[in-house]
């Protein structure tokens, strides 16, 4: 007797979102691995793992942590164009809890004016007022979310300029770069 057997329905297949966007994907795929033979090698040094296919991956999971939250403002019908801002505000915080002179060339790695916890506590604070500030412009100033969360958009730039006083921040703690790497 023979078992069911799987059949693959190519119309319904075609009709899906998902099929342009991975046949795509397949292709830029197909075409490094013809044009670009390095692509796809590996290699561990010092015990980690190295090469494109991980880089990628890694420089892209803080957008895509981003995302995340705005899958969930989008699925409730909402949007927030102030997400990139509130990170910047809220990075130049804990750069600024780290090491309070942001200029200094020597930094050393295992040092925190601010212990950790109370870093991270602070930072999530900071932007936890940020959404509410975007929240108070929605529900008791009657503002559009577009334009309630560009006006944060815009102008936590520049806040997060003025917190650094313009300096591209830089943070060498360790413990804090091991939240990022771990």
């Amino acid at each position: 007797m023979a078992g069911p057997r799987c059949r693959i329905d190519w119309g319904r297949l075609g009709e899906s979102k998902l099929t342009l966007p991975v046949v795509a994907l397949g292709l830029i795929l197909l075409f490094d691995l013809v044009f670009e033979p390095g692509f796809f090698a590996l290699e561990i040094i010092d015990g980690h793992l190295y090469g494109n296919l991980i880089d990628i991956p890694r420089n892209g999971a803080p957008i895509m942590l981003l995302a995340l939250g705005m899958t969930l403002v989008i699925a409730t019908g909402g949007v927030d164009l102030s997400v990139g801002a509130v990170m910047a505000i809220s990075a130049s915080v804990a750069a600024i809890l780290i090491s309070p002179d942001l200029g200094a060339l020597v930094q050393d790695p295992s040092y925190s004016a601010t212990p950790l916890p109370l870093v991270i506590a602070f930072t999530l604070g900071v932007a936890t007022l940020c959404g509410a500030w975007n929240g108070l412009l929605v529900a008791y100033g009657n503002i559009q979310p577009m334009v309630a969360t560009l006006i944060l958009m815009i102008a936590g730039r520049g806040i997060a300029q003025l917190l650094t006083n313009g300096v591209r921040v830089q943070i060498f703690y360790d413990a804090f770069g091991f939240l990022g790497n771990g």
